[in-house]
């Protein structure tokens, strides 16, 4: 291992070492674990119920002019390539860490108000994205009426919101706007789902931040 990979190691566990003597950030990330792996189950679920649902036809223009083709390699690629980057700096990052923490755990909250308010039949010629890793937690089937908002392309805004270095901070707003245009391709969502995800991720992020910047107790 180099120096330069050595110093940052140590750095980082300094930062957490340093982190977890604060009363708060501990009450915060023990929350936030604890939410989390309340979720996990959770999701299954919620999205094996708004499966058997019936839903509301939509005429997407956009839709309509754009041949289904199954991109889900590209897709893949980017989702994960992106979720280890931000994992990787927010664990270098405690406050990066836990903003990140509750920005994703919100987004999918969020999700489940939205998807649950405004019931979609999926659109007319959706391929099925195949990720092994996402698809876990769909539970048995494979699910297509998770659409408003996209989940794929919010995901993506938050990692350019939480990354610091403006090359990464390029990388995700690429990695938004190529993942919007791809499930559109995919058919998997509807524009109107693209469109407002950043919208609803920021708002998250800004949820999240407030959130581990005041004092709770527990």
């Amino acid at each position: 291992m180099s120096n330069s990979r050595v110093k940052i190691i140590s750095a980082s566990v300094g930062r957490w070492e340093l982190a977890w003597q604060d009363t708060h950030f501990k009450q915060k990330f023990l929350l936030g674990a604890g939410l989390f792996a309340t979720l996990l189950p959770v999701f299954p679920i919620f999205y094996q119920f708004i499966q058997s649902r019936n839903g509301y036809d939509q005429h997407d223009a956009v839709l309509h002019l754009l041949p289904a083709i199954d991109v889900s390699m590209p897709i893949f690629i980017i989702t994960w390539i992106m979720g280890v980057l931000t994992i990787v700096r927010a664990l270098q990052k405690p406050e990066m860490f836990i903003v990140f923490m509750y920005g994703f755990i919100t987004i999918n909250v969020v999700r489940f108000f939205t998807i649950g308010l405004v019931p979609f039949d999926p659109p007319h010629g959706l391929i099925p994205i195949s990720d092994p890793i996402s698809n876990l937690f769909y539970g048995k089937s494979y699910v297509t009426k998770d659409l408003f908002f996209s989940g794929h392309t919010a995901t993506q805004f938050l990692f350019y919101l939480v990354l610091n270095k403006k090359s990464e901070k390029a990388m995700a707003l690429f990695g938004t706007i190529a993942m919007g245009i791809l499930v559109l391709i995919q058919h998997v969502h509807f524009t109107i789902d693209v469109v407002c995800a950043p919208f609803f991720a920021y708002i998250c992020y800004v949820i999240a931040r407030r959130f581990v910047r005041s004092p709770i107790n527990i």
